[in-house]
């Protein structure tokens, strides 16, 4: 009997003791005690908004009112290697000096890690920052001509590029058969061609930083003054169409190339754009007698704001836009 009365009140003393714990414990949790002392509730902060990415150029619709013969862009986002641009992004048209990169990169790679020769060093500054055709030409002698051509398109991996040949020149003059400015390439190609340049392949470990930075102090203006007749000042385009903030992340390397050509009667206008993020590249021709080459380079600036992402004042989105027509 005495151990029953016993275990009883043992048990209602456990039965009192939840009765007033829970109260207790709900109390606390309610003032917002959950560190168990101090004397004031601690509140848990609200994590901070993750900041947006920093802006870029991304694959989009892209309207231009073209007025020319042929009009073409791509663009390659150089994290993932995918290629975007306007549906002939795969057409060609003629190098012009664009492909004086190339001139300089491939004689780059091949001195391996020897110094650069003072009279070299000299022609690769001058082919890239004044677009000098003498100093891209002794580049191209010294790379074997016409092999470095092929060479180009082995290194890089270019499936839409060839030297001007009889069987590829369509209405282009014989007579500029072997003409390097009158090298095949795409659109397509071109961006390849500048994440070959930007990823160390064409010109080689040493070189590629010094190569790329030549690359960002190209110089001079479309304006007459700066047009000379063996070279031009070649600092426009695809560098004029983007914002602040994207030129704020660090320099961005240009080779443009143009030409006016009597045999067509056209500007041959190709503006070319890397960075560490992406490679955009613009191709055209369009009639001189009608529109300057300042007309090519607003084209060229267009399509790298309209490829801002996220655009200026926008939202994330870009905007849907009809594509131009080609």
């Amino acid at each position: 009997m005495r151990s029953r009365v016993t275990l009883v009140l043992a048990i209602t003393a456990v039965l009192l003791g939840g009765v007033l714990l829970v109260p207790a414990a709900y109390a606390r949790l309610s003032s917002g005690d959950s560190s168990g002392g101090g004397g004031g509730g601690a509140s848990v902060a609200a994590p901070s908004p993750t900041p947006p990415p920093p802006p870029t150029l991304a694959a989009g619709p892209v309207s231009v009112d073209f007025k020319g013969q042929f009009f073409s862009w791509a663009l390659m986002d150089r994290q993932t290697g995918k290629i975007a641009g306007s549906p002939n992004m795969t057409a060609t048209s003629s190098t012009e000096s664009m492909i004086k990169s190339w001139f300089a990169a491939d004689y780059l790679r091949q001195l391996g890690s020897k110094p650069i020769p003072a009279a070299m060093k000299k022609n690769i500054t001058t082919a890239i920052r004044d677009s000098n055709d003498d100093a891209a030409n002794a580049l191209y002698a010294a790379d074997g001509k016409a092999a470095t051509i092929k060479r180009m398109v082995n290194t890089c991996g270019l499936t839409d590029t060839a030297a001007l040949t009889s069987a590829n020149r369509g209405t282009i003059p014989a007579m500029f058969i072997g003409w390097w400015s009158f090298t095949r390439m795409s659109p397509r190609d071109a961006v390849r061609l500048g994440d070959c340049i930007a990823d160390g392949k064409a010109a080689g470990q040493k070189y590629t930083a010094y190569l790329l930075s030549e690359m960002s102090k190209v110089q001079g203006t479309t304006a007459d003054k700066d047009q000379k007749t063996k070279s031009g000042g070649g600092r426009w385009g695809i560098i004029d169409g983007l914002p602040k903030s994207i030129t704020d992340q660090g320099p961005v390397s240009i080779k443009n190339g143009w030409t006016r050509l009597v045999y067509d009667g056209n500007w041959h206008v190709n503006c070319l754009a890397v960075t560490d993020k992406w490679t955009l590249a613009v191709m055209l021709r369009y009639p001189a007698a009608k529109y300057p080459l300042d007309y090519g380079a607003q084209v060229c600036a267009s399509v790298a704001t309209q490829l801002v992402t996220p655009q200026p004042g926008a939202a994330l989105k870009v905007p849907q836009q009809p594509v131009g027509k080609l």
